[in-house]
């Protein structure tokens, strides 16, 4: 396993879209005696090797970047059957998925004996976070036994933690009318050829609304081509220009990155139907070929946009988009683009923040390990103005707060703002 995490290294420091950066900020020589010393020991298996990259990646202070094996123990991918959010000093019940015991409103206000302060601090590096609404406590719950939990009722007792498998991620591409609008749902861009049968066959009702909802306060992202279908709808009918500014977006070219994301395009194109997207993936195609070993390079996209104005149109003519901080990659690129058009509010809080560094390539082993990794680099990150840590800003910054657990905040002032506008 000293070789794997050789070659792990060796792809952060080389490969990675952001090693130039971040050079001198991982600690390879502390993670590797930590190896060794539990080898010595007759300690380190699958699980414990998983578990020390993680924590070597963690020096990079990048969510896009991902490490995982596919044959350890399943218990490592249990967890605790809700989710949580921070308001204030107490963890706030979410999402309820298999722990029956727990409902969403209530609180915990202590984690294995600790307030939650003190954890904020004990696992600031965990969290790595500057605001409580984009902290991730998922992992902080797996590291402790109990916990202190107050019911709605103000009723306080100790709590000791059970672990469920994980339930399978189902993406969600939904339209739905609403008395004032219409809510488009999607959870991701993975699929072009659901998004686009879900546009055909709302395509009726999508032309003639006057106001759209888009919800995308949770997206795992995907592909920026599997949005463009509805790039008519969000611009304006004059039309706005997406290449305006001096933005670019370079590709970290390196032999290893070539090869492993022409291996992925393949697959890609055998899954996908939409021609859009394939015409997207040809495009990424050639300019992998052509660029391969050249280091930092920014592509050609012209063949996908020859025209980079996008004219619009009339209806719908008020969109309102909803944003969280579960909205990453592909998902924070969508709001980024609909922000450029005059027809288009955001609602919500920051995204998630990943895009300085994004388009993943994944390296596979044997062994059954796994690094996704990001292959390119935004420009505005040489200007200090990128956005890890920060996310894409909304127009209007709805705070979360307990009342979230209740009712669906955002939603109800979205409409009151489509209203408004009317």
């Amino acid at each position: 396993m000293e070789r794997l995490f050789t070659e792990i290294v060796h792809i952060m420091q080389h490969d990675y879209a952001g090693w130039k950066d971040k050079q001198g900020w991982d600690n390879p020589d502390y993670y590797l005696g930590n190896l060794r010393d539990l080898e010595n020991q007759g300690r380190l298996n699958k699980a414990q090797f998983t578990e020390l990259v993680k924590e070597y990646l963690l020096d990079f202070k990048d969510q896009h970047i991902h490490f995982a094996s596919k044959g350890i123990n399943e218990e490592i991918r249990k967890d605790r059957g809700f989710r949580v959010r921070r308001f204030e000093d107490q963890l706030y019940v979410t999402t309820v998925f298999q722990e029956n015991r727990v409902s969403k409103g209530m609180a915990f206000t202590s984690i294995g004996g600790y307030t939650i302060p003190e954890l904020k601090e004990k696992h600031s590096r965990l969290l790595n976070e500057n605001h409580p609404e984009r902290e991730n406590w998922n992992l902080i719950f797996s590291l402790y036994d109990f916990g202190e939990i107050e019911t709605e009722i103000g009723e306080k007792q100790r709590f000791s933690f059970e672990t469920y498998a994980k339930e399978g991620y189902v993406a969600t591409y939904s339209v739905q009318q609403l008395d004032k609008a219409i809510l488009l749902t999607m959870t991701d861009f993975m699929n072009p050829d659901a998004i686009v049968k879900m546009i055909k066959e709302n395509q009726s009702l999508l032309e003639n609304a006057d106001a759209w909802i888009i919800d995308v306060r949770v997206n795992y992202g995907g592909s920026d081509g599997s949005y463009f279908p509805f790039l008519p709808f969000i611009m304006p009918e004059e039309g706005v220009d997406l290449a305006a500014g001096d933005e670019q977006m370079h590709f970290n070219c390196t032999l290893a990155n070539a090869e492993r994301e022409l291996a992925m395009i393949v697959k890609q194109r055998a899954e996908t139907e939409d021609d859009n997207a394939q015409q997207f993936l040809s495009v990424f195609k050639r300019e992998w070929t052509k660029n391969k070993g050249k280091g930092f390079v920014e592509f050609n996209f012209e063949d996908i946009m020859p025209e980079t104005v996008i004219k619009g149109t009339t209806q719908p003519k008020s969109i309102v988009v909803l944003t969280d901080n579960s909205c990453g990659s592909a998902g924070e690129s969508f709001v980024e683009t609909c922000k450029k058009s005059r027809k288009v509010h955001v609602m919500g809080r920051p995204t998630m923040g990943l895009n300085d560094y994004a388009n993943l390539v994944c390296k596979e082993w044997e062994e059954g390990f796994e690094l996704l990794y990001p292959t390119s680099r935004l420009s505005r990150v040489d200007a200090n103005e990128g956005m890890t840590g920060v996310g894409i800003p909304p127009h209007t910054h709805i705070p979360w707060t307990s009342e979230h657990v209740r009712i669906d905040v955002d939603l109800d002032k979205a409409l009151k703002y489509l209203s408004s506008k009317t």
